[in-house]
């Protein structure tokens, strides 16, 4: 990036994450903006590293909760340097114009296929595009900063609201309290979009958003916000890859839903970053009364992964189904922590996350299912599966229950092993190589999950990137 910032060298020994690059870029923002990245910052500061577990000072800082969070990851932070990669600058202006076809990037192809188009690279907004339907029906479809001129005030409600990521009373706020790559994004936070879609509006085809890295020592610290309001329905696609495969980077991003009453959300998030990339993430979302929410999570990509996802449902009769799936391989870490908060009563979840193995990759899942004392008639379900096609491969997996109310109906379970050497055998003497044995039993693993995918183009996807991993 040229800019007289990052070339002059005292300014670097400070660090890219600095209180004076932070008043840089909340120069022409709101003032409450600025105080809550101040806040942000504030917490990022008095934090430790997760890894520094030889000191007395990860304890003294953090609770148990915090600690155990960390557990399986702790240990791979040892080789990460956050200083070492610089966020995005703001442009302070229009955005430099790509012709989405020319851009090269992956999927665009089925741009054609929906309602509005944002290309992201390197924390910049590239490209944008909304259609005549989105228009007419009063949808708001733009990058954060944009937003962030147009819409303060919604954004003001909205961004990072303290009732969803940091009120004590929920269990999965309670993690974000002490966790020094949210207080990271909160301070820093570049790149992102806004989509808002009025009452009663419905949005026939998807939209979709890629978010991409392609400079070496970059952080996306990009933020997704989705306001869906009373009986609306919309669908998003959101890609995030790199376009190189050695460029090193971090990225520390955040997600938030609102489902309001009687809404039908589809958010689908498919992550491709390259093996050198660090990947942090919390998201969250709040479902109102009667509002439906499809989540799917696919991850393929990254060195590192830390996940933190909640559906939080808030209002009587809301349902969240939450897909997960993941591929990993080399040494990849993947580890993912999830919770289902059942506030009010009659309200539903089904979780169904499944992973496979190879190499010398590592995964861990810890899932937890809370019901609240007021929410009575809670039917909630989690089932995690792992398939290990290596003998070093190893996958983590602990599912769990929290229930204070009485008339309740919660169930998990969880699995990890081997690739069945009988179906293999089978398939071969049916004339299948080994290696198209194990294709055609990974392939069958994932499908309870794809299947469940609302959206054929986002099946299609899934299954070519299955094969891609597979060689």
């Amino acid at each position: 990036m040229a800019d007289s910032y990052y070339k002059d060298k005292t300014k670097l020994q400070k660090g890219h994450f600095s209180k004076e690059f932070l008043q840089k870029i909340a120069a022409t923002e709101p003032q409450w903006m600025h105080e809550k990245r101040l806040e942000a910052y504030a917490l990022y500061e008095s934090l430790p590293m997760p890894h520094t577990t030889e000191d007395d000072i990860w304890r003294r800082t953090v609770d148990m909760r915090t600690q155990d969070y960390w557990r399986r990851t702790r240990r791979f932070l040892r080789a990460l340097d956050v200083e070492k990669y610089r966020p995005s600058l703001p442009t302070n202006g229009e955005p430099s114009a790509v012709d989405v076809p020319e851009t090269g990037l992956p999927g665009l192809p089925y741009a054609e296929e929906a309602s509005g188009v944002l290309v992201q690279v390197d924390g910049q907004r590239q490209h944008i595009s909304n259609s005549e339907e989105l228009k007419k029906k009063g949808v708001y479809f733009a990058d954060l900063h944009t937003a962030l001129q147009e819409q303060p005030e919604l954004l003001r409600d909205y961004f990072m609201n303290k009732a969803v990521t940091l009120e004590t009373t929920l269990k999965s706020g309670n993690i974000a309290q002490h966790n020094k790559f949210d207080a990271l994004h909160g301070a820093f936070w570049q790149g992102g979009y806004l989509l808002y879609v009025p009452k009663g509006v419905s949005v026939e085809l998807p939209l979709r958003v890629y978010i991409n890295m392609s400079e070496a020592d970059q952080a996306d610290l990009s933020h997704t916000l989705i306001i869906a309001e009373e009986g609306s329905r919309v669908a998003v696609l959101e890609e995030n890859a790199s376009t190189t495969s050695d460029a090193s980077g971090l990225h520390s991003g955040a997600v938030e839903i609102f489902a309001g009453q009687n809404a039908n959300v589809t958010y689908v998030q498919v992550q491709r970053w390259n093996r050198t990339v660090w990947n942090f993430a919390s998201h969250r979302a709040k479902i109102a009364r009667d509002a439906q929410l499809c989540w799917v999570s696919a991850a393929f990509g990254g060195r590192l992964n830390k996940m933190n996802q909640a559906s939080i449902l808030e209002g009587a009769g809301s349902h969240a189904q939450m897909l997960g799936l993941a591929f990993t391989d080399a040494r990849q870490h993947l580890d993912v922590s999830t919770a289902q908060e059942h506030i009010s009563p009659h309200t539903t979840s089904d979780l169904m996350y499944r992973t496979v193995l190879k190499d010398r990759s590592q995964t861990a899942w810890g899932g937890n299912i809370y019901v609240y004392p007021a929410a009575n008639h809670t039917d909630a379900y989690q089932k995690n599966d792992n398939l290990l096609l290596s003998e070093r491969a190893h996958a983590d997996t602990l599912p769990g229950l929290e229930i204070q109310a009485h008339e309740v109906r919660c169930t998990h379970g969880a699995t990890a092993g081997k690739i069945d050497a009988d179906q293999v055998f089978y398939l071969m003497s049916r004339g299948l190589s080994y290696t198209q044995a194990e294709k055609l039993i990974v392939e069958g693993f994932f499908e309870p999950v794809i299947e469940r995918v609302p959206l054929e183009s986002v099946r299609e996807e899934l299954s070519t990137s299955i094969t891609r991993k597979l060689g």
